[in-house]
């Protein structure tokens, strides 16, 4: 008889085993990174270092150091500190706007493809509308008119990026409508409704998963762009496009200022979008 036992695994732990052992390396990197500044934005006092709004004017635009890893901005404001405190702004900003520009393309896209006609003819030429004016244009007309605050800015960011998405959900319903096994279920006598509700939309939506993973970096850099412009959220929230509004009239004597944050917004971003494309791949291999 052995002296140790041999240790089995239950299946689900298998099953999770099995799949992080098949995630890339750049993949696995992404998804720690990504579960960092997750946890930035759900308890950021477990990684603050200071307080994020504590002004000392004496140690103000310090470099990276010990006492500050990231320096300090203008007003002596620990720079580390201000980033991960506005790391919940900047993901919930992303998400937010995400969600609703996904939630306006299942509208559009969906009834364009299903009611066809003249209803699909009309929607299409708003959508084509609105996806020729610039992404950034149309978010700063909106923040222009109706002020500035986050909510504000999730719903010009949102409205900015819904064309595209519902141009494609309307391109994946048309598809998976002409389908061979939907054209079965229409032989076989199915009503429309359940078609729809039980082979369309399923099989049409489910590249949303990874969509929205891209998503979120591309409304992050969105927003970022808008509050750059001085349009996002108002100071002294430390919002990642803020802090890179504040910190650009001192890129000359302060390059941490901009850098930092900016290597912040870009690591975000580029996370989530390798993550999304891996999701994607993933979910395209099993269809």
């Amino acid at each position: 008889m052995s002296m140790f036992a041999e240790v089995t695994l239950s299946r689900p732990l298998k099953e999770v085993l099995a799949i992080v052992r098949h995630i890339p390396l750049r993949v696995a990197v992404c998804l720690i990174i990504f579960g960092l500044f997750a946890l930035a934005a759900v308890a950021p006092k477990l990684l603050q270092t200071q307080d994020p709004l504590a002004i000392d004017l004496t140690s103000a635009l310090q470099p990276p150091s010990t006492a500050h890893w990231f320096g300090t901005d203008q007003l002596g404001r620990d720079l580390y500190s201000r980033v991960v405190e506005g790391t919940g702004q900047s993901l919930a900003i992303g998400i937010g706007a995400t969600a609703l520009s996904m939630w306006i393309a299942i509208v559009i896209g969906v009834a364009a493809a299903l009611c066809g006609g003249v209803i699909d003819n009309l929607l299409s030429r708003i959508v084509d509308v609105l996806f020729a004016i610039p992404t950034l244009l149309l978010a700063l007309v909106f923040v222009t008119v109706f002020g500035l605050s986050v909510l504000t800015e999730v719903i010009a960011v949102g409205i900015g990026t819904a064309p595209g998405y519902a141009r494609m959900i309307r391109g994946q319903m048309l598809s998976i409508k002409g389908a061979g096994y939907v054209e079965a279920a229409k032989v076989l006598g199915h009503p429309f409704p359940r078609i729809v509700w039980r082979h369309i939309l399923p099989n049409a939506l489910n590249p949303l998963t990874a969509m929205m993973t891209i998503g979120v970096g591309q409304a992050i850099i969105w927003a970022s762009g808008l509050a750059f412009l001085g349009l996002g959220v108002a100071p002294p929230a430390p919002e990642w496009g803020a802090l890179l509004n504040a910190g650009r009239n001192y890129v000359i004597y302060a390059w941490w200022l901009e850098i930092i944050p900016g290597l912040a917004v870009t690591a975000l971003a580029l996370s989530a979008t390798i993550v999304g494309r891996h999701l994607q791949t993933r979910l395209e291999g099993e269809r």
